[in-house]
């Protein structure tokens, strides 16, 4: 049963436990953690998990998320340092005292942002020799050391050092009093799609790390991490050598591999309600640019959603449907700002003003997901999940 706290409840028939909000996103806790549970089996003995909570937790809400999946994570992992703040107050602890959880920032730094970060006791990402002494430079004298991962770049392109940059990076950490090496990572750039770069990467990976302990710079305390979601159920159990892994997207119940039997659960459930229904002659043209004009009569229903809220312009005429009493219910025309139709012709009996309508999740046997949606809008699963706007009132629930 949800709790009775007002962050924890479902929506009813009245507008009363969602406010105003004519879209909101159930956020299913417990598969969330079901989700973490299902990650840490793929990472294998000794394998751990941090968490990537960047992008608001993916769109889920990042306070409600750290929380639930605190007990069962290493670490967790931010874009930048004002998530990284945001996260550290939502976490126990984290308000002027050091996080629960090691907080790395995933992306270099601005100067801007070097203070904050060690004020904050978060942990950087470091892929240049430069890097680290513009850090080292900000540290007060007597501070503890700070916390920073070394970075290669074995294909990806985006950050990071190449080969024999990276052990000059790793040196130059090692030399550096006030930072401490917590960890050294690198990034796959198409685990999803592409096994042989990705076994490539894996290859070049482990090469670094062996050079590493060659030259006495990486010891047993300091983290290894390669593996985000499509690595850790892809390769998880093959990776021992880099037993702490990134998952993001299956944290979330989307896994990135199509063939993926993991036991994943979809933790958003996108609603909203129908406003308005009405019966329309044949050959009447529903929203902007008489894109869709009626074939014969058909009843249709008016719904509070649109691309302000997240459902993407792109899925006009794409096929897209809602589930309304368990039955997909096809979007007619073009998304607009605030609104789209659904022809509702099918559905047996009286739909009224107020009832629910799902737009990503599952009713009753139907499920449209959000991999879906990403499939007919041409783009991906993060995207749909990340674009759920501020104005979707975000409802955390135990199912």
């Amino acid at each position: 049963m949800p709790s009775s706290s007002p962050e924890h409840f479902l929506c009813g028939p009245s507008l009363a436990p969602c406010g105003l909000s004519r879209a909101w996103a159930e956020i299913d806790i417990t598969a969330l953690v079901d989700n973490a549970r299902v990650c840490l089996e793929a990472a294998g003995p000794g394998g751990g998990l941090m968490a990537i909570l960047k992008a608001d937790a993916y769109g889920h809400g990042v306070g409600p998320v750290a929380r639930a999946l605190e007990p069962h994570v290493r670490a967790f992992g931010v874009a930048g340092v004002a998530e990284a703040q945001e996260l550290a107050r939502a976490l126990p602890q984290g308000a002027g005292s050091p996080p629960a959880r090691e907080i790395l920032v995933l992306g270099p730094l601005y100067p801007g942002e070097r203070e904050a970060l060690v004020q904050g006791g978060f942990s950087a990402s470091l892929s240049q020799v430069g890097e680290v002494r513009a850090l080292a430079d900000g540290v007060t004298h007597g501070l503890s050391p700070v916390p920073v991962h070394a970075v290669a770049d074995t294909g990806m392109g985006r950050m990071g050092a190449r080969g024999g940059a990276f052990l000059e990076l790793v040196a130059a950490i090692r030399r550096e009093p006030a930072l401490r090496l917590a960890g050294v990572a690198s990034h796959f750039s198409s685990a999803d799609e592409d096994e042989a770069a990705t076994c490539g990467q894996m290859r070049d990976f482990e090469s670094l790390l062996l050079d590493l302990r060659k030259s006495g710079l990486l010891t047993p305390e300091v983290s290894i991490h390669l593996g985000n979601s499509a690595g850790l159920l892809r390769h998880g159990r093959h990776m021992p050598w880099a037993p702490l892994f990134r998952p993001g997207l299956a944290l979330y119940g989307v896994s990135p591999l199509p063939d993926s039997s993991a036991a994943l659960r979809q933790v958003m459930t996108v609603k909203t309600r129908v406003s308005l229904v009405r019966d329309l002659p044949s050959g009447w043209p529903v929203n902007y640019g008489r894109t869709f004009v009626t074939p014969e009569p058909m009843r249709v229903a008016t719904l509070g959603i649109g691309y302000a809220d997240g459902f993407p312009r792109a899925l006009s005429g794409k096929g897209a449907a809602v589930l309304i009493h368990g039955a997909r219910c096809p979007a007619l025309g073009r998304v607009t700002m605030d609104q789209i139709v659904v022809d509702i012709s099918h559905l047996p009996g009286m739909i009224d003003s107020g009832e629910e309508a799902v737009v990503c999740g599952t009713q009753g046997r139907e499920t449209i997901s959000a991999s879906e949606l990403a499939q007919r809008a041409d783009t991906i699963a993060w995207e749909i999940l990340t674009g759920i706007s501020s104005r979707v009132k975000r409802v955390p629930v135990f199912v």
